[in-house]
């Protein structure tokens, strides 16, 4: 069983950023000293009502407190970007990082995004795949042809290869069935997204194992699952630290149109109460470990990455909660687990 703590790269418009980003630092330090395995961070440009560090100097940064535990980009938004950059920047992280690098890519699904790299929403599957083949053909050390409008290479071929090999472990995020499927047959694993409800989830597990069977692409790399998670001394005292920060950042997706392409009709432009049905976990280590452990017996994740501070809330707050859950919930997960 691994854990990870995946990381606040959002924050309120008008922030210190340099505090902000010591207070990061300050959490991948707590993790790390719990013997946590990973930390991870995200990507979106042109942030609306939040700002957001890239995550290319991010992770760098934040490796260098890291010690020995991974460092996973959850997601980078692939079919925006040129497939060299992509390779060359990620191969050099897999040097500057150790060969600790999880690299996980997605479709995103914000129209300003597009909008502002003049990329169409149609076609953005065949662009993501063309250039994660690009990608991964250039890890393997090949010589690589491309005659694409976004893309021209002839014989390129890296000098510098990431440390890992092959690769670095390969994750994609996936919201829609289709999506599933294609992270089943293209990646070594579906990291699960936290805005599902448990019932949505259950149900494409079962699909990702299949498609997987189905393109003989072995078990994989296990089934790694995001859970948006807040432990406090008892149920009441977590909602009240941690509901208002959540709650907004679920409204920031609603406006961005998260959910929009969730299955299900899910909608987030919701009550807070009823939004936290089956998706967030904020109670007492109790209630954490209600939550989790089916998670883990059931479903067979293994391996969890929480997020337990959302942009705004007191670094005080989420500390404690890295704090309760490293004392009283990591070591039950871990303990007899696969």
């Amino acid at each position: 069983m691994q854990i990870g703590l995946f990381l606040t790269n959002q924050q309120p418009l008008g922030a210190d950023q340099v505090r902000a980003l010591d207070g990061q630092l300050q959490l991948v330090r707590a993790a790390r000293d719990a013997g946590w395995d990973s930390i991870f961070a995200g990507q979106h440009y042109l942030s609306e009502s939040v700002t957001h560090i890239q995550p290319l100097p991010y992770l760098a940064r934040l490796s260098a407190e890291a010690g020995d535990m991974n460092i996973g980009l959850g997601i980078l938004l692939l079919a925006l970007q040129n497939p060299l950059d992509v390779a060359e920047n990620f191969a050099s992280l897999d040097v500057v990082t150790r060969g600790r690098l999880i690299l996980g890519v997605g479709l995103g699904y914000r129209d300003v995004e597009y909008d502002a790299f003049g990329v169409g929403k149609t076609g953005r599957v065949a662009r993501f795949e063309a250039n994660l083949d690009i990608v991964l053909r250039l890890w393997a050390g090949e010589e690589v042809d491309a005659d694409l409008p976004w893309c021209r290479l002839r014989g390129a071929k890296l000098n510098l290869l990431p440390v890992q090999q092959p690769r670095p472990p390969l994750w994609m995020a996936a919201n829609s069935d289709r999506a599933v499927q294609r992270a089943a047959r293209l990646a070594d694993a579906w990291m699960v997204n936290p805005h599902a409800t448990a019932s949505t989830i259950r149900r494409q597990v079962d699909l990702y194992r299949l498609t997987r069977a189905e393109a003989n692409t072995g078990p994989g790399a296990g089934l790694p699952l995001m859970r948006e998670i807040f432990c406090a001394k008892d149920r009441v005292t977590a909602v009240e630290l941690a509901a208002p920060y959540l709650a907004e950042k679920y409204r920031t997706y609603a406006r961005w149109g998260q959910d929009k392409v969730m299955p299900e009709a899910e909608s987030f432009d919701i009550a807070y109460e009823e939004l936290a049905q089956q998706r967030f976990i904020v109670g007492s280590p109790e209630d954490c470990l209600a939550a989790l452990l089916p998670w883990r017996d059931e479903v067979g994740v293994d391996a969890f990455i929480f997020r337990t501070h959302w942009a705004g809330m007191p670094l005080t707050s989420s500390q404690g909660s890295i704090d309760l859950l490293a004392k009283e919930v990591v070591p039950v997960l871990k303990d007899g687990a696969n």
